[in-house]
């Protein structure tokens, strides 16, 4: 079984603001007098219904649910998730920090391949984790983290977690459901893995009985930004056993998610035809921009995500489009990390397929090596 920190391991620490939504839930009633919180509840906020108008005001009052219940009864219904094994937060980053923090004190390893995602080496660091970075296995049209690497480290380094995130990001490798099985079965018992599945909503596979499955030693993390568009109200979700949620809930931030973000997150959620249309969309348009780098010669990587990444002959030949581009108003992502420094990935929007939007790119790849 894998650990927590000794400090979770007893009673507390305790939430001492579960929040009013929580309390009326406990009591079975509603609170219509709230004269216990400190918030502005009678601030008129003439100046925020006049700019935005009266149906926003009216959520900015008070805090969010500290539980998401609608939220989660959504998601809950929609992808056939028991509402116990659901935790709504602020976002997939802040997720992460927050399985960081569950999973992991100062001093222990963490494993996670060398360019993925660096948001979570960013969090791992800052909480005083120990980070130890397998390559990608790369080859001709491939660009993907190393599931056997990623175990063969968690058992050499006796590490406390691993993350992977899948699809993957910044590659946008897809691995299959049988891959993450035989890779949990891989990892140390004591070892947890931590699975970023924030571009899932994007995977061209059928979902299985995989997909709304909380594992055994796995923490799942999956957001509303991509598919749902809320990327700046802040909210996604993690997957895990209660008992999981429940060690997270004691050193989660008590209104994390505001009351807002919530309330936008329910209507979307409530009109999942939209969500539907938006994703086969991105979906047609990721397909579009890589026939059509196909056909320059580029090499595409495949892609289970809303973005296609393009592997060029040298991270000088990167660096220079990538500066090129800004210079011209179009803001690409090149990746970071040094070994990954010669891919520029495109978010397949439609503003990517305007004739001549991304020429600089084109001219590149076509140039004689």
């Amino acid at each position: 079984m894998p650990r927590y920190p000794e400090h979770l391991t007893g009673e507390g620490p305790i939430n001492p603001f579960p929040g009013i939504k929580v309390l009326e839930r406990r009591l079975g009633q509603k609170i219509p007098h709230q004269l216990g919180s400190n918030e502005g509840l009678d601030m008129p906020h003439q100046a925020l219904r006049a700019h935005f108008g009266d149906a926003l005001a009216e959520h900015v009052y008070g805090y969010g649910d500290a539980e998401a219940l609608g939220v989660r009864q959504r998601l809950s219904a929609q992808q056939g998730i028991p509402l116990e094994h659901l935790l709504v937060d602020a976002g997939a980053d802040s997720l992460i920090a927050l399985a960081v923090r569950t999973t992991c004190e100062p001093g222990v390893t963490v494993i996670a391949t060398a360019g993925t995602y660096p948001t979570f080496g960013y969090f791992a660091k800052g909480a005083g984790c120990r980070l130890v970075e397998p390559a990608y296995h790369e080859a001709p049209g491939v660009l993907a983290p190393d599931l056997e690497a990623l175990a063969a480290a968690a058992h050499r380094e006796n590490a406390r977690l691993v993350y992977l995130a899948n699809p993957d990001n910044p590659s946008g490798h897809l691995h299959s459901d049988r891959a993450i099985l035989e890779l949990r079965e891989a990892l140390p018992d004591t070892c947890w893995l931590l699975l970023d599945e924030a571009y899932s909503d994007f995977r061209d596979d059928a979902p299985s009985e995989f997909t709304a499955k909380a594992l055994p030693g796995v923490i799942r993390l999956r957001t509303l930004s991509k598919a749902h568009g809320l990327a700046g109200l802040r909210i996604g979700y993690a997957i895990a056993e209660p008992t999981v949620l429940a060690m997270m809930m004691k050193v989660r931030i008590h209104y994390a998610v505001s009351t807002l973000t919530l309330a936008a997150a329910e209507v979307v959620l409530d009109h999942s035809d939209e969500v539907r249309q938006h994703i086969k969309d991105v979906k047609a348009r990721r397909e579009q921009l890589s026939r059509h780098f196909h056909a320059l010669g580029a090499d595409v990587l495949p892609s289970a995500t809303n973005f296609v990444g393009i592997r060029l002959p040298s991270a000088d030949v990167a660096g220079a489009v990538h500066q090129q581009l800004l210079e011209e108003g179009v803001l690409v992502a090149r990746l970071a990390h040094p070994a990954l420094s010669n891919v520029i990935r495109i978010t397949a929007v439609a503003d990517a397929l305007v004739p001549g939007r991304l020429a600089t790119l084109e001219q590149a790849i076509q140039a004689p090596s």
